[in-house]
């Protein structure tokens, strides 16, 4: 089991300091704008919310399409509840036992709680890049994420659809960089 917590509260920390004015603005999340992000992340946590406490539903039962490119009044408050009941599901022992269902795919439940950890933490990331906002993860949440992103490393049919190619760092990186290029991002990424 991990905390997801520091993760999250982080994130959340995040959303007051989004400028309504920058939603439609770039982050190195591939094409998605700021509101395309803070959707997904949205989603993402509904999802992964409902696939730790066992439920199946619209929710997660089918992969996510593109995210919308406005975001629904309130949004502020609602990512931060469900990004706050993500941790809270993962928190419970039983999350982590048997198998869990998000985005059409079931995964031993242990494996579906790294992803959504790293779904969290990467796109958090994004947002601060996006938004020119510190970002620093727990170190013991980077040793396992690194661990978790880097096992196909260097495979990337096997992370074809997943991450994008990774991206070389100089040497001497900072274990966050080093994560961060395993998703196939650039650390250096400036809006």
């Amino acid at each position: 089991m991990i905390d997801f917590k520091t993760v999250t509260d982080q994130v959340a920390s995040l959303v007051d300091q989004v400028r309504d004015e920058g939603l439609g603005d770039a982050t190195p999340c591939g094409h998605y704008t700021q509101a395309q992000l803070l959707n997904h992340l949205t989603g993402l946590s509904l999802a992964f919310t409902a696939a730790a406490r066992g439920e199946t539903g619209p929710h997660n039962d089918a992969p996510p399409g593109e995210p919308p490119t406005s975001l629904e009044p309130g949004w502020r408050d609602e990512l931060k509840q469900r990004l706050g009941e993500l941790a809270d599901a993962w928190s419970e022992p039983s999350a982590w036992e048997g198998e869990a269902l998000a985005g059409g795919v079931t995964l031993p439940a242990s494996v579906m709680g790294l992803v959504a950890l790293n779904e969290v933490a990467v796109h958090g990331w994004d947002l601060a890049a996006a938004t020119g906002r510190p970002y620093a993860l727990d170190p013991d949440v980077i040793e396992t994420l690194t661990a978790f992103t880097g096992q196909d490393a260097d495979d990337q049919s096997a992370r074809e659809g997943v991450y994008a190619p990774v991206v070389e760092l100089p040497a001497g990186a900072s274990p966050q960089d080093r994560l961060i290029a395993l998703t196939g991002r650039d650390p250096a990424w400036r809006p």
